[in-house]
């Protein structure tokens, strides 16, 4: 593994016609009402409720049923749009679960995605990972991943070789892998220099770990190509921190993913919503 990386149209419905109405006129017969009629407005004068000429009970008034329906019924008169309803909106939080005003405090107010990466623990190398989507009512959590980070875990200073993720919130601007662009909006720069080989911590192969990436903006230049070597911050706070394919082990600083789950994270992200990973231990998050 290259060692400047710490990781490898709608139809119309017609209402069915009603028909015509009945006019319940009663027929008269020798100036009496047949029996059945007599009957009927007998029964009407006693309770008071109304019979159509075929004898059935008419409907409730409509003023009688709660305005959006029976109570215990959702009221779904605005939910067509997008098929999908209100509902999930409407329970979304406000702010993004499991962090702490400091972590809040980092993420940009212009982001309509995060990444949000939690590990159970400090020294913990696994974790998982959730895309949230901001919506008008609160944040929307896709599905949950499983992740892997560094083989020590975590750490709020990141240095070269000391074989922990860095805990923060990154932006992710930039893109690439060894194999095709699989439908992304962000810039993606395929090429070879995306190989590699060898055997990571556990003895896996480590071959296609970068057959897709994204590179996390933590000591990097955003705009390039995540290859790019560029260190604002000076080569011993290390660099090349990624998200890319599990290899069935920890990284050397990087996160990973199954890799359908990089495939569907680089076709959702979308640039124009400035997105973010917010990674670390639960217990820093949360500050």
């Amino acid at each position: 593994m290259a060692s400047s990386i710490d990781c490898p149209s709608r139809a119309r419905h017609r209402a069915p016609s009603r028909g015509d109405r009945q006019t319940g006129v009663l027929l008269r017969t020798r100036g009496r009402l047949p029996l059945p009629a007599v009957l009927l407005a007998l029964l009407a004068a006693l309770t008071g409720c109304g019979a159509t000429a075929g004898g059935t009970a008419r409907d409730i008034p409509a003023a009688t049923v709660p305005a959006g329906g029976p109570p215990g019924t959702a009221n779904t008169a605005h939910t067509a749009q997008g098929g999908t309803g209100d509902a999930a909106e409407t329970t979304a939080p406000a702010r993004l679960p499991g962090l702490g005003p400091r972590t809040l405090a980092q993420i940009p107010g212009d982001t309509g995605q995060a990444v949000v990466v939690t590990g159970p623990d400090r020294n913990a190398n696994h974790s998982e990972a959730v895309l949230y989507r901001r919506t008008a009512s609160g944040w929307e959590a896709g599905a949950v991943w499983p992740a892997r980070n560094a083989l020590r875990g975590w750490t709020d200073d990141h240095r070269a070789g000391d074989l922990r993720s860095p805990i923060g919130v990154f932006t992710l601007s930039d893109a690439g892998g060894l194999l095709p662009d699989p439908g992304t909006a962000l810039p993606y720069d395929q090429s070879e220099e995306f190989s590699v080989d060898g055997t990571g911590f556990e003895g896996e192969p480590l071959a296609g770990s970068f057959d897709y990436v994204v590179a996390i903006d933590y000591n990097r230049e955003p705009g390039t190509s995540p290859l790019d070597k560029t260190r604002p911050l000076g080569a011993d706070k290390g660099g090349g921190i990624w998200l890319h394919v599990d290899h069935q082990g920890p990284t050397q600083g990087c996160v990973s993913l199954g890799k359908q789950h990089m495939r569907e994270l680089l076709r959702a992200l979308d640039p124009d919503r400035h997105p973010v990973i917010v990674m670390g231990d639960a217990q820093s998050l949360r500050q």
